[in-house]
């Protein structure tokens, strides 16, 4: 399959054009699933596939929190699976009056 389109307001701050997508695939996954939308992720799905989609964010350093529960609803796994949310349980926040 040739390269995915994505929208490029998702890849604002580098060069979109010059952008490795089978070298980079993990940075273009956390990305489409932070900030694009319903046919950007749809179209990472197709291109990378479940598997490749599943280990990427499984295995990422940060994710907010609405985007776990994304992840987690379209790959039909548990919390607990992904290392951003164990981490960030660990990581106690200040009460917020």
């Amino acid at each position: 399959m040739k390269h995915p389109h994505f929208s490029r307001r998702i890849f604002w701050d580098v060069n979109f054009d010059t952008l490795d997508f089978d070298q980079k695939a993990a940075f273009i996954i956390e990305r489409v699933f932070e900030r694009g939308d319903v046919p950007d992720i749809r179209e990472c799905r197709r291109y990378y596939g479940d598997d490749k989609i599943k280990y990427a964010l499984t295995n990422a350093k940060w994710l907010s929190l609405q985007t776990i529960y994304l992840a987690s609803a379209v790959l039909d796994n548990e919390l607990t699976e992904y290392r951003c949310y164990n981490t960030a349980q660990l990581n106690q926040e200040l009460w917020k009056y």
